[in-house]
């Protein structure tokens, strides 16, 4: 798991909301501007834990199982 809180949040966020989301969904979820600077930011951190095993992309980005 990466170091950044940012990914705990991401993973909580998920978990949370108990589905697959998109990345502006996390954005909203998070509590940040839907701007593209952002929404790219959150897709950047979900690719880095798609490449780790921790999440799978199945269309949206969802924890393994959901």
């Amino acid at each position: 798991m990466p170091d950044h809180p940012a990914y705990q949040q991401i993973l909580t966020a998920l978990t949370d909301a108990g589905r697959p989301m998109r990345a502006r969904d996390l954005c909203e979820a998070l509590d940040l501007p839907i701007l593209p600077k952002n929404t790219e930011g959150i897709r950047s951190k979900l690719k880095r834990l798609i490449t780790r095993g921790i999440l799978t992309e199945p269309g949206l980005f969802a924890q393994p199982g959901t």
